[in-house]
């Protein structure tokens, strides 16, 4: 598989998520139905630690626990900003004690530190914050 790169510098993410939230107040428009929903965000380091494992192994390059990681995330709730398909892929955060992968992931953009993680399968998402 063939796994995205990781860029050596991070331009917009952060403007895009200010702005948006400053003009709109959310980030992108939920899908029809649905409540629309802001991205947060976390600093690193109150990831738990199995998300730091992830974020070591994605910079890395990998091997990783299961053949989706690394695969393209659809961003099909509409939750993180608008980007063409192929621009954000997901990988698993281990859950203590889960049989299966559970719910935790971190989605990485193609910039530099922009990387999301979401405790609850998609239903929401916190921009990891690297400067806290």
């Amino acid at each position: 598989m063939n796994f995205p790169p990781r860029h050596a510098t991070r331009i917009g993410a952060a403007a895009a998520l200010l702005s948006a939230l400053l003009v709109g107040g959310t980030v992108s428009a939920a899908p029809a139905g649905a409540a629309p929903t802001a991205v947060g965000s976390i600093c690193h380091g109150d990831l738990p630690a199995q998300a730091h494992a992830t974020l070591d192994l994605i910079e890395q390059g990998g091997p990783y626990p299961y053949p989706q990681d690394g695969t393209t995330f659809q961003n099909r709730e509409g939750i993180l900003p608008g980007q063409p398909t192929g621009y954000y892929h997901e990988y698993t955060v281990e859950t203590p004690g889960s049989d299966d992968r559970g719910a935790r992931r971190i989605v990485t953009g193609e910039e530099h530190e922009e990387d999301y993680y979401t405790a609850d399968h998609y239903a929401s998402f916190d921009l990891v914050d690297y400067g806290c």
